[in-house]
């Protein structure tokens, strides 16, 4: 499974204004479902605060992959976005969190749900890969980016 596979340009948030954590998975919830007529903002907000009380999804240097299965999805869909100031999202190193890798999926394809999680966090373990996704300023730069990476593996 590639990322292209769940994320175009459309889906690219380059600059995150939320402050706190519930503010980004807000803005986030709200993003998906302006572009997806089959969820509910505030349902694919709970599923999101929901799965980090159980554990925070910032899985450290920068990133966090919040994720969560729902009734509804037609089939596994991303958001990738980008918060030049970084928040603090409870991150297991304990830094800020600036790139966010939002995937919601059926409730069914527990599969390909971790397929994608483990396609996003080997992309997003690469530095150099991280440090360019800093420097996209417009959707298209900042989805072009990922694409390339993509393609490499």
């Amino acid at each position: 499974m590639k990322i292209t596979d769940f994320l175009d340009a459309d889906r690219i948030i380059p600059n995150l204004r939320g402050t706190d954590k519930n503010a980004i998975l807000k803005e986030m919830a709200e993003w998906v479902a302006s572009h997806d007529q089959f969820i509910d903002a505030q349902k694919l907000l709970e599923v999101l605060l929901k799965r980090e009380k159980v554990s925070s999804t910032a899985i450290g240097e920068g990133v966090a992959i919040p994720h969560g299965k729902m009734p509804g999805v037609q089939r596994v869909s991303g958001v990738f976005a980008l918060s030049p100031q970084g928040v603090n999202f409870n991150s297991l190193d304990g830094e800020l969190t600036y790139l966010f890798f939002l995937l919601i999926a059926p409730e069914d394809s527990a599969a390909d749900h971790l397929k994608a999680l483990a396609r996003i966090a080997r992309l997003l373990k690469d530095s150099a890969f991280r440090a360019r996704l800093m420097q996209g300023k417009t959707r298209e730069e900042i989805f072009n980016t990922i694409k390339e990476e993509d393609e490499k593996l």
